[in-house]
């Protein structure tokens, strides 16, 4: 299996920044996309952010000139970088990475566990 280890998250005061990183270890695979995600209390799971294996990257509405997502294929690795942070971005941040292990040649969905950040004003 493939397994997601986020880090990054914490406290932030409104205005500041955060980088979430996103670890992919395990099996080997190829990378087709990686999706970031957030889930505020009470509210559903949303896409914010994703980078697809040819570096196309697409962002929420809501994110749009705030956050920026990157990948390090040597490191097996998903940055987001947050920007300009606002309360409304507090919930938990969640990757969701798109592959094919390479032995099979089977679909590979992979979550991170989450990690949490606050935005206080």
């Amino acid at each position: 299996q493939v397994q997601l280890v986020e880090s990054g998250g914490g406290l932030v005061q409104a205005g500041g920044s955060l980088r979430l990183s996103c670890v992919a270890s395990g099996r080997m695979f190829s990378f087709n996309a990686m999706d970031w995600y957030r889930q505020a209390p009470g509210k559903q799971r949303q896409m914010v952010a994703g980078i697809t294996y040819d570096g196309s990257t697409n962002y929420a509405d809501s994110v749009k000139g705030r956050f920026t997502v990157s990948r390090d294929s040597a490191k097996n690795t998903v940055y987001l970088q947050m920007n300009n942070l606002k309360p409304e971005d507090t919930a938990v941040y969640y990757c969701n990475l798109d592959g094919t292990y390479s032995d099979s040649g089977r679909a590979l969905d992979a979550w991170g566990q989450g990690t949490l950040v606050t935005v206080s004003s």
